[in-house]
């Protein structure tokens, strides 16, 4: 059972931009925005829960965030993953992090997120735990520049405008290439823009560059000519994970839905990875790009689905360091309480069939 809502984007948490730093001066204000919107550790769910402690997963709805650019609702359908005996609800957002400040209010249960949305989430407290982890490899995520830039490496960005969405992977990738290349972010005039607010500047010349992931980076290669200047192969981890809300977690009729939610999307991203024309189509269908784009995109993604274990912890902390670090975040974290394996085992056949497709 499924059904679809949409959900406006969620209100840009003040921000400010000195010298192109997103200082995150605002994640206090978030935090208690998050506070204040939290209705009790009540999912919706609680009376699905018979007397004798069993589940009526009938009565049980299950409510997913979703991005256009991920499409996990199409990608469970083209999968024939859809005949869940629970109802799934799904909300649309424009990216990881609204999504994310949407599941620390409770207005959605669990959401598919890029690496990055769930360090800004534990940085402005949010209660969570990451439950599945993938990854695309790091080769869709790129620095773009439009056809005809002056613009030929990395080092050239400083003093440059460059659009990308604030905590996003995107927004990663662009600090760990300008860290390597020796630039400070400081020195980079960053736009913090949602992926179609940025297509928009970088068509009609209104940045320098282009931060963003697939299927943008191919859409942007495509339709505007535009060139890659570095993308994150061999620098970013190019994960994924699957993001619950702790109050779903410890609710047993939503964990039952989860239980089972996570390893149907799993065998959707592995049947989507091992099927990549006809899932570019399906793709395409539901994003409205062309099938040209999404294959492209689907062809520089192959999935490998990981265990949630200590190497993808210690990956993932790289990221907040980095952060933390470059003083966009308004103090360190550590990320290890954020991780949960509890699906690990029921997950571990599709690690295995998946171990060759990228390193990790």
């Amino acid at each position: 059972m499924t059904r679809r809502t949409a959900l406006p984007a969620s209100p840009r948490r003040a921000s400010r931009t000195i010298r192109g730093r997103l200082a995150m001066a605002a994640v206090p204000a978030l935090l208690a925005g998050l506070l204040a919107g939290c209705g009790g550790e009540e999912t919706g769910n609680e009376a699905a829960v018979n007397d004798d402690g069993s589940v009526d997963l009938e009565q049980v709805t299950l409510i997913a965030g979703d991005q256009k650019s991920s499409s996990q609702m199409a990608m469970l359908e083209a999968a024939g993953e859809d005949d869940t005996p629970y109802e799934i609800e799904w909300k649309e957002f424009t990216s990881g992090p609204p999504m994310l400040e949407a599941l620390g209010t409770g207005a959605i249960h669990v959401g598919y997120v890029g690496n990055t949305p769930p360090i800004m989430a534990a940085a402005s407290g949010s209660e969570f735990r990451i439950v599945q982890a993938t990854t695309y490899g790091g080769t869709g995520d790129a620095i773009l520049v439009p056809e005809g830039s002056d613009l030929q490496s990395v080092e050239d960005l400083e003093g440059a405008t460059v659009a990308v969405a604030e905590g996003s992977s995107a927004n990663y990738n662009l600090l760990a290439q300008l860290s390597r290349a020796g630039v400070d972010i400081d020195d980079v005039d960053v736009k913090p823009l949602q992926p179609q607010d940025a297509l928009a500047a970088f068509s009609n010349g209104g940045v320098d560059a282009w931060a963003t992931w697939e299927p943008y980076t191919s859409q942007a290669e495509i339709d505007e000519g535009a060139r890659v200047l570095a993308d994150g192969d061999g620098l970013v981890n190019g994960m994924n994970f699957q993001v619950a809300a702790d109050a779903a977690l410890e609710d047993p009729a939503t964990e039952a839905a989860l239980e089972d939610y996570v390893a149907r999307i799993t065998r959707a991203q592995v049947w989507a990875s091992e099927n990549r024309e006809e899932w570019a189509e399906v793709w395409a269908s539901q994003t409205g790009l062309d099938p040209e784009i999404t294959l492209a995109a689907a062809e520089k993604r192959p999935l490998t689905v990981l265990p949630v274990d200590e190497e993808v912890v210690a990956s993932e902390q790289e990221i907040a360091d980095a952060f933390s670090e470059a003083e966009l975040i308004p103090e360190a974290i550590q990320v290890d309480d954020y991780f949960d394996g509890r699906y690990d085992e029921a997950l571990a056949p599709l690690v295995e069939q998946t171990a060759s497709g990228t390193t990790r």
